[in-house]
């Protein structure tokens, strides 16, 4: 398994591994021909440099994805932080431990830089991925709140 920064072409296969779960189902929007919207978030993550959307490949297969990004801030003593969003292992690669790799791996790139805290968000319909991160160390510490501007339907609805 390596890992890489995605490049332009890399942009459907992840945006169909958003999609491959029941809540991405409600809010991404794979297929031949992706709104020019996903090309335009692609952009300006490459262009700037505290962003970056990870691969992690395994075979020249695309196995796994996140965002990464290292925000400054003025809090833990003016300490870097590492954002983690949008992972996803594609679902014939879930159990393998190519997520538990992807997430160490940026650990150490968070480390490496000097990062006070490593933190990311999941859905609380997602209990999987809740133990999946509490296993690898993350402690529930806040409660996230987001103010939605587009509503999306909610996937247990039925």
């Amino acid at each position: 398994m390596t890992f890489r920064e995605a490049v332009r072409e890399d942009v459907p296969a992840i945006v169909r591994l958003l999609a491959d779960d029941p809540l991405g189902s409600t809010r991404e929007s794979p297929g031949d021909e992706l709104p020019e919207a996903y090309w335009r978030a692609f952009e300006a993550i490459d262009a700037d440099p505290n962003n970056s959307i990870i691969v992690a490949e395994i075979d020249g297969e695309i196995a796994g994805t996140l965002q990464l990004t290292y925000i400054p801030g003025l809090t833990y003593t003016g300490g870097e932080r590492a954002q983690i969003e949008g992972v996803r292992v594609a679902s014939e690669y879930r159990g393998r431990g190519v997520g538990q790799a992807l997430i160490q791996w940026v650990i150490e790139q968070a480390r490496a830089r000097g990062c006070r805290v490593v933190q990311l968000t999941t859905d609380r319909q997602r209990p999987n991925a809740i133990r999946f991160y509490q296993k690898m160390g993350f402690r529930p510490s806040h409660m996230g709140m987001k103010y939605h501007l587009i509503e999306y339907p909610d996937p247990t609805d039925s």
